[in-house]
């Protein structure tokens, strides 16, 4: 046998890195947005740059996991309790945005088109998933409402079939309150072309359709 055969039929099980870089790696990829490739681009990134890059980033991750805290108010998460948003005396406190997730909040406020305060569910209702409504923070959402002051509610909920159950679910607990209840559009992106467009987005956009001038 020769030895080219020999290599081929014993492949090296070695691993590429030590088990510490391995092990970083790892828990780069479980990060939302980062596989196995792009882990290892940034742990590689990191290493390269271990001497200015490294301690700065192990520095932020402590300080953020030593102060890190979920605001009693709306469920948003930041370094304050109450979080920076609840605290801010500019924002409007009459209109009061719901969302499913942190992130969502966190999306929304980044676009700086909403002056008002937010309300963080902390998921969606969800049959499949077991996810009723005492699960989620809407009894917290009642009491805000109830407090007083609140003009508008504003269901920014996911355009998904859960997303717009709880939204319906809201909606519906809701009515009973001098409220105004609006949902947000949901339809046609900005730049978008009817041929790439699923089958939802498009249905959608039609149902929300308004009149021209």
């Amino acid at each position: 046998m020769s030895a080219f055969l020999c290599f081929a039929q014993a492949p090296i099980c070695r691993p590429m890195a030590s088990q510490e870089i391995e092990t970083l790696a790892a828990a780069l990829a479980r990060l939302p947005g980062l596989g196995p490739r792009s882990a290892r681009r940034a742990v590689l990134w990191l290493v390269k740059r271990r001497e200015s890059a490294l301690p700065a980033l192990l520095e932020a991750l402590a300080t953020v996991g030593e102060a890190l805290v979920e605001c009693d108010t709306c469920g948003n998460v930041d370094t304050t309790n109450p979080c920076g948003i609840c605290a801010d005396p500019r924002r409007d406190h009459k209109a009061l945005c719901v969302v499913e997730d942190v992130a969502d909040l966190w999306a929304l406020d980044r676009a700086k088109l909403f002056t008002g305060k937010y309300h963080v569910l902390g998921g969606k209702l969800s049959a499949l998933d077991g996810v009723r409504p005492e699960d989620l923070n809407i009894a917290s959402l009642m009491a805000r409402v109830e407090e007083g002051g609140v003009d508008e509610i504003v269901l920014a909920m996911n355009a998904t079939l859960e997303g717009q159950t709880t939204a319906h679910y809201l909606a519906e607990r809701l009515e009973e309150h001098p409220v105004r209840i609006t949902q947000l559009a949901h339809g046609l992106p900005v730049g978008g072309e009817l041929d790439y467009l699923d089958e939802g987005t498009l249905a959608q956009a039609l149902r929300a359709r308004r009149p021209v001038g």
